[in-house]
């Protein structure tokens, strides 16, 4: 998983609460567990003007012209500003997958559902939960300024305005730790391989019989 510092990207707005999974990426898209190749996918009910479908070919597809990720100013966003209870309903990871491959490595909400939220940070992404009020503030910014953008220093813990104004931001330690090494599950249980190695031959010299091939 790619480490996290510091990273500065283009704000994208969506003006919407309780935007669940599944308008995240659709159902229909998840029978691949790849983990790229969503990117194309990402809020397909909103981008697209019909229903899509495993193996089209978006670019004959008709856009919603006038969905936030369709507009010109916001196509290089790697910065999701969006409201309250991004991310509910059911718990696929598809969902921070779809994001990810999109290119946003940061999203800023009032408040994230649980799954999701932790699946983010398993994922690369860093979820930054933020009071309604600032959020506001970045809405009307966002909309007002054209290519607005924001640098996130996830060692410090801040969001820097262009202006230079700085807002603190709050994350689990274990989370943060994570992003900053680039760890997931696995990463972290490789650091541990030498141990999981030496527990192995001690393992195999007590039950020798558990190492053995079995007959057919």
């Amino acid at each position: 998983m790619e480490r996290f510092t510091v990273y500065s990207g283009i704000v994208a707005p969506m003006d919407r609460a309780n935007v669940d999974t599944d308008m995240i990426i659709p159902k229909q898209f998840l029978k691949s567990v790849k983990r790229t190749g969503f990117g194309p996918q990402l809020f397909d009910q909103l981008r697209y003007l019909d229903e899509g479908q495993p193996g089209m070919d978006n670019d004959l597809r008709p856009v919603n012209t006038d969905f936030v990720l369709n507009q010109s100013r916001y196509q290089n966003a790697g910065i999701l500003l969006t409201r309250e209870n991004f991310g509910c309903g059911s718990s696929r990871e598809h969902a921070p997958w779809a994001l990810l491959d999109y290119g946003f490595r940061v999203i800023l909400s009032s408040g994230f559902a649980d799954i999701f939220y932790n699946n983010c940070f398993k994922n690369g992404i860093l979820p930054i939960t933020l009071s309604p009020k600032i959020i506001e503030k970045l809405f009307v910014e966002v909309e007002s300024t054209e290519g607005f953008g924001l640098e996130i220093n996830l060692r410090n813990q801040n969001v820097t305005w262009p202006s230079g104004e700085t807002i603190d931001f709050e994350i689990d330690g274990f989370y943060k730790n994570c992003l900053l090494n680039g760890l997931d599950e696995i990463g972290m249980t490789l650091e541990k391989s030498d141990r999981i190695h030496e527990y192995e031959k001690q393992r195999q010299k007590i039950c020798p019989w558990l190492f053995e091939d079995l007959e057919e």
